[in-house]
């Protein structure tokens, strides 16, 4: 499990550089990812745009890292590709995640609605 990140623009930026989120590697994900979160920031960005595959245990696995943030943090997303959205709106989780079109767009937002 590769995940990667970078404190930009007030937010936290996790890339998962992997290509499926599935549940081979849904419980490192989430483990990784809550070490990743105990770093400061109001928002953590999840870039995803490498992912091309996403089952119900990944996307369980994102809803439990949503979950187990304090109530003043925010997870987002970016960068889904065509099939991973497809999987979130079908879910209807596109209504419950903040998504971005990319990592880069949903950071400058940041830098804009903080000014």
């Amino acid at each position: 499990m590769n995940l990667y990140a970078e404190a930009r623009s007030g937010a936290l930026v996790v890339r998962v550089d992997e290509e499926r989120l599935d549940a081979a590697i849904a419980i490192r994900f989430k483990d990784q990812m809550r070490e990743v979160a105990s770093q400061p920031s109001p928002r953590i960005i999840l870039d995803m745009s490498r992912v091309e595959f996403l089952d119900s245990s990944g996307l369980g696995a994102v809803v439990a890292v949503m979950k187990a943030l304090a109530p003043n943090r925010k997870l987002e997303l970016a960068g889904l590709t065509p099939n991973v959205e497809k999987v979130f709106r079908l879910t209807r989780m596109d209504s419950v995640f903040r998504i971005h079109s990319s990592a880069g767009e949903a950071a400058s937002e940041g830098i804009r609605n903080a000014g």
